[in-house]
């Protein structure tokens, strides 16, 4: 009864991220990660944290030199900060997936917008944990908010499997002054925090990556007023 009980919770909350991602909340994360002026100082301010995130996530991809000859899986795309970029730079293949409909065929418009080679991306309509395929680097940036710590391990653990070589996850990590934040409600102040958002272990990520025969590489914490991202970039042994 008690796994069942969890299992009903945790297609509470999917049911709930979904809603939101393909309503208000498509709409709202649309226009931060966008050029739009229509927007509070906080989500400026989330928009630039993310921003900074995605560009760490080039460079280091960039410092790799193996963009062209690689294969990525941009896990939780949202509109295509991260996809667009990668097809524009001549990334051999580029599979975009999120669990909003709404989100992909943004990132699919986008993507025509910008003229890119949509022959080298794919779309899906997909949560993490039905994620297939194989792929030379797999990334999946901000997601995890949406994930409790154990379930976010376990999405290290399938997104690992899903990777030749590279992942690469940010989350929002575990501190006292973000436990206090979000112990009172200002981690995401006002309409923003719509859905649950969780703040992870990173010992915990750490280890789950390591079962599967990856190691930290490199890490870097991301952060702006009401944005917190913990980084890491882990390589296959």
């Amino acid at each position: 009864m008690k796994v069942d009980g969890l299992q009903k919770l945790k297609q509470s909350e999917k049911a709930e991220v979904v809603s939101y991602f393909n309503g208000t909340g498509f709409e709202r994360w649309n226009r931060i990660y966008s050029d739009s002026d229509n927007v509070n100082k906080v989500q400026r301010n989330i928009r630039i944290g993310h921003q900074k995130t995605v560009d760490d996530v080039l460079l280091w991809l960039k410092q790799a030199g193996e963009i062209s000859d690689s294969s990525f899986c941009d896990a939780g795309c949202g509109v295509g900060s991260l996809s667009l970029p990668l097809v524009a730079l001549g990334a051999k293949s580029v599979s975009a997936s999120d669990i909003s409909a709404a989100m992909v065929e943004e990132t699919k418009r986008r993507a025509e917008l910008d003229g890119l080679d949509l022959s080298r991306m794919t779309f899906n309509i997909s949560d993490l944990e039905s994620l297939e395929g194989s792929f030379h680097t797999v990334i999946c940036l901000d997601v995890f908010i949406h994930y409790p710590q154990k379930a976010a391990e376990e999405m290290v653990l399938h997104l690992c499997n899903l990777s030749e070589k590279r992942l690469i996850v940010s989350f929002a990590p575990y501190t006292p002054f973000l436990a206090l934040l979000k112990s009172i409600g200002q981690f995401f102040p006002g309409p923003s925090k719509t859905t649950r958002a969780y703040i992870l272990r990173e010992k915990g990520i750490v280890n789950a990556a390591m079962k599967c025969g990856f190691i930290v590489k490199q890490r870097k914490l991301n952060q702006a007023p009401f944005y917190f991202s913990q980084l890491i970039e882990f390589e296959k042994q």
